[in-house]
C-alpha cells in the first residue's frame, strides 16, 4: 500500500497552565492519503484545533509523531522541511485575526510567492494572484488586489485566507472551522470552493468543525473522526458513521442535529445522557472520560479501564468497551451493571 500523505502516530499535546497540566490531545492516531478528506468533529475544547495545528507544524507534539510521506516532520531539515511547509497549509478559523490589517491583498498573497521563489517579478506575482482570486470567487480580481482586509466582508476575508493557503500549491490543507465565522448564507459557497479544490487539484483535507451537518456535507466521500476530551472515540467512513453511529457520544451528537422539517426535529429520538456536564480537562475522570455522561455505562469497567480505539469491522474504529463487546458478540462481564 502507498504511504499515507499525513500520519499522526499516538500524538499528545500537554499545556502547562497556572491551574495545572492540560492534556489537550491524548494519544491520537490517524492517517490521511493524498486527495482524501478527513473531518474531525466534537464539542469545543475537545482538541480538534490543537490536533490540526500539530499536523500543520505550528505546534510540536509533547509525545508521538506527525509523519509527512512517512518521515517525522520535526526531524526534517533543509529542502525536505521546505517541501513539507509548502505541501501542508492551514486555513484559520478567524479571518479577522489571521490577516495582517496593514497589508493589502497583493501584499498578503505575494509574500509567500516570493518567499518560496514561485515568481520572479511583480508582473508574475500579479498574474498568479489574479488566478488565485478567480479560484476563490473574488472577482473581478482587479477590484480586490489593492484592498485592505477591513475593506472586505467576512466571507471575502475567508476567501482571501483560502487563496493565501493556495499560493504555494499545497497538497494538503488543514481547514480549521473555515465557515464558522461567516454568514450561513455563504457557508455552502465556501464549502463548494474547498470541494472544488479537492476534485480539481486532488488536494487532501483535515477539515475541523463542531457541526456534524457540515462534516456530513463536506466529507461524504471521506471519513469522520469524532473527538471527545482530547481523544478519538470513533473513526469511520462518513456514510457509515452518519447512518449507523456506534459510540454513544456520536449518537448524541447526531441526535442533536436539527432537521429541515420541524416535525421531524420535534419527534426525533434523543439520546438520554446521564449528565449534561462536560468534565474539566484539569480533572479528567478515570477510565473512559465519557463514562459520567454515557447511557451505556457499566460500573467496574467503564470507570476503571480506559478504552482504546480498536477496529470492529471494515476499517471502522471505536473506543468503547460496551460497543466493541457487542460487535464481537462477547458476553457481558459478570458483576457489571
Amino acid at each position: 500500500m502507498a504511504t499515507p500523505l499525513i500520519q499522526a502516530e499516538h500524538i499528545t499535546r500537554i499545556f502547562e497552565t497556572s491551574r495545572g497540566r492540560v492534556r489537550a490531545v491524548d494519544d491520537v492516531s490517524f492517517s490521511v492519503n493524498a486527495g482524501e478528506v478527513l473531518c474531525l468533529v466534537g464539542e469545543s475544547g475537545c482538541g480538534k484545533t490543537t490536533t490540526g495545528k500539530m499536523v500543520a507544524g505550528l505546534l510540536k507534539p509533547s509525545a508521538g509523531r506527525i509523519l509527512f510521506e512517512g518521515q517525522d516532520v520535526w526531524k526534517l531539515g533543509g529542502e525536505a522541511f521546505r517541501r513539507y511547509r509548502r505541501a501542508v497549509q492551514i486555513v484559520h478559523q478567524d479571518p479577522y485575526a489571521s490577516l495582517n490589517p496593514v497589508h493589502t491583498v497583493y501584499d498578503i498573497l505575494s509574500a509567500p510567492l516570493f518567499h518560496h521563489r514561485l515568481v520572479r517579478s511583480k508582473a508574475q506575482a500579479i498574474e498568479r494572484i489574479f488566478e488565485l482570486l478567480q479560484i476563490v470567487d473574488l472577482t473581478p480580481p482587479a477590484d480586490f488586489i489593492e484592498k485592505y482586509p477591513h475593506q472586505l466582508s467576512g466571507g471575502q476575508r475567508q476567501r482571501l485566507s483560502i487563496a493565501r493557503a493556495l499560493t504555494v500549491n499545497p497538497r494538503f490543507i488543514v481547514a480549521d472551522e473555515p465557515v464558522s465565522m461567516v454568514d450561513v448564507s455563504i457557508r455552502i459557497s465556501l464549502l463548494n470552493i474547498l470541494l472544488r479544490l479537492q476534485e480539481q487539484f486532488g488536494t487532501g483535507f483535515l477539515f475541523i468543525t463542531h457541526d456534524l451537518a457540515i462534516a456530513k456535507y463536506f466529507a461524504w466521500r471521506g471519513r469522520i473522526g469524532v473527538m471527545y476530551l482530547g481523544r478519538l472515540v470513533e473513526l469511520a467512513r462518513t456514510p457509515e458513521l452518519i447512518e449507523e453511529p456506534k459510540h454513544p457520544y456520536t449518537r448524541a451528537l447526531l441526535a442533536a442535529i436539527p432537521e429541515a422539517d420541524p416535525e421531524v426535529t420535534r419527534h426525533k429520538q434523543r439520546v438520554a445522557l446521564r449528565s449534561l456536564d462536560v468534565p474539566s480537562l484539569l480533572r479528567l475522570p478515570p477510565g473512559c472520560s465519557f463514562h459520567p455522561r454515557c447511557p451505556l455505562f457499566e460500573a467496574g469497567l467503564c470507570d476503571r479501564q480506559r478504552p482504546e480505539l480498536v477496529e470492529i469491522r471494515g476499517g471502522r474504529e471505536v473506543a468503547c468497551h460496551v460497543v466493541v463487546r457487542q460487535e464481537r458478540g462477547e458476553p457481558a462481564i459478570v458483576g457489571t451493571s
